[in-house]
């Protein structure tokens, strides 16, 4: 048998609090992906379903916030002194349970801190870390208003880098840009597309709440159903292909392309497949319909089929490996009727779901993707055919990966010219310079962009 200390010690590194001291260590070290990290401690240590909601507001909490705890570290910190990251980052959970989570007691956030110390390090840091946070109790922790710097301020209060800040304040002012940073540090509602082959989004609502689910309709998509809770992923309509995960400003891209049951369409850069499969449900094997959907990696290929199954439109896709700046060696000149650039960007408008994202990509990124959105654009424009559509889109809100990138396009391209965008309301007042610009703060969802370009004759 093992001793208690064993015992202690292999329950103390499956706690909650320990889990996500390390996911945070690894974010910080590795760079690695915050949500695939919680699954997979989730999934290890079989966590209750209290622990696995504990675990995902530690880590996504630090994460919203890393630079406002940092902010209310810093007095109890030599600055001189190095510490560790596993150190900080118990810190920084440790802080913002005394802040943010006020169900739990100091005593219980100190006690907890101490023990996670005392197995990962030894007793000198556990003191460390005691002494810092009954410091900080005992002190209070400093006001942002002592920051005179306006921008510096919102940064640190919107837990967003510098140059961030900077940048939205220039393309949307100070004050939106502190409400999207609110938004942002809000929880994010899971959003689901359903599948109108099989059901309406009156019959999925209904089948929904009978399973328990507490859902209502998307306010921007008139095929999104959300909720604030539960996972769409366990529903049986899901497992039947009657709806799948998808963002509701994603769900409009689709429509957008004014699709045709006999079009021809290329999805240049498909995977996971979402709007692969949204597009072939507008689509007819019987009148020649076919989606071509590409992606560079076997295994992402393998997922739009994947999907594609499931939702049941397997007989009008085609997925295949292939990078779309090489199209010109597979197909011909103007031998689709629409095609899709859902471009690779810096995905900063996923920033409520995946907030790792806002320190990880750094100011340069957005020219070098820019580069690689134009030299996308470049390759499929001839495989377009004449009075066919192009629609551009990207889950950003920058406007060199997006409104910059489509007018270099078109200024290099004068067989393309802007083609209006449809949209109901609300959606309406998104629309600028003749493209689709919705931000997280818009209405909860991912920030999204959608511009959509016409081939005319030279």
């Amino acid at each position: 048998m093992e001793n208690n200390e064993n015992l202690q010690k292999r329950n103390v590194k499956k706690t909650s609090r320990y889990l996500a001291m390390s996911i945070l260590e690894r974010t910080d070290k590795m760079g690695s992906y915050s949500n695939l990290l919680i699954n997979e401690a989730i999934q290890k240590n079989n966590l209750s379903a209290a622990d696995a909601r504990l675990l995902t507001e530690l880590v996504y909490g630090v994460l919203q916030r890393k630079l406002t705890l940092d902010f209310y570290l810093a007095p109890f910190l030599n600055e001189d002194k190095k510490i560790d990251a596993w150190v900080r980052n118990l810190l920084r959970l440790s802080i913002y349970q005394m802040i943010y989570l006020d169900k739990i007691p100091v005593h219980a956030i100190l006690f907890e801190a101490v023990e996670v110390a005392k197995k990962k390090g030894h007793i000198g840091i556990s003191k460390f870390i005691n002494g810092v946070l009954r410091n900080a109790d005992r002190k209070g922790f400093p006001s942002t208003e002592m920051i005179e710097d306006p921008i510096e301020r919102l940064s640190i209060e919107l837990s967003m880098p510098r140059w961030l800040v900077e940048r939205f304040t220039a393309d949307i002012g100070l004050e939106e840009t502190k409400k999207m940073g609110e938004s942002l540090l809000r929880p994010s509602h899971a959003s689901a597309r359903v599948n109108g082959k099989f059901l309406t989004v009156a019959e999925a609502l209904k089948a929904m709440e009978e399973e328990g689910f507490d859902v209502r309709e998307s306010t921007i998509s008139t095929v999104g159903i959300i909720s604030d809770g539960g996972h769409f992923a366990s529903s049986p309509l899901f497992k039947s292909g009657q709806l799948t995960i998808q963002d509701e400003s994603s769900q409009l891209v689709a429509p957008i392309l004014q699709l045709e049951p006999h079009h021809q369409i290329l999805d240049a850069c498909a995977a996971p497949g979402g709007k692969t499969t949204h597009i072939a449900s507008y689509l007819s094997a019987e009148e020649g319909g076919k989606v071509t959907a590409l992606d560079l990696h076997e295994h992402k290929v393998a997922l739009i089929t994947e999907n594609a199954k499931r939702m049941h439109v397997e007989d009008v896709v085609t997925a295949m490996k292939l990078d779309a700046r090489n199209v010109d060696q597979v197909f011909t000149d103007e031998q689709f009727d629409r095609i899709l650039v859902d471009a690779p960007c810096s995905g900063l408008g996923l920033m409520r779901r995946k907030p790792d994202i806002k320190y990880t990509k750094k100011e340069k990124d957005l020219l070098n993707l820019q580069r690689v959105q134009l030299g996308i654009l470049e390759q499929v424009a001839p495989k377009l055919k004449v009075g066919g559509l192009l629609v551009y889109s990207t889950c950003t809100i920058t406007n060199e990966e997006n409104k910059e990138t489509v007018e270099k396009f078109l200024a290099s391209h004068l067989d393309f010219e802007q083609a209006p965008i449809m949209v109901e309301e609300p959606l309406s007042e998104c629309l600028k310079d003749g493209s689709l610009q919705i931000y997280p703060h818009d209405f909860g969802t991912d920030g999204f962009f959608i511009s959509c370009l016409r081939k005319i004759q030279k």
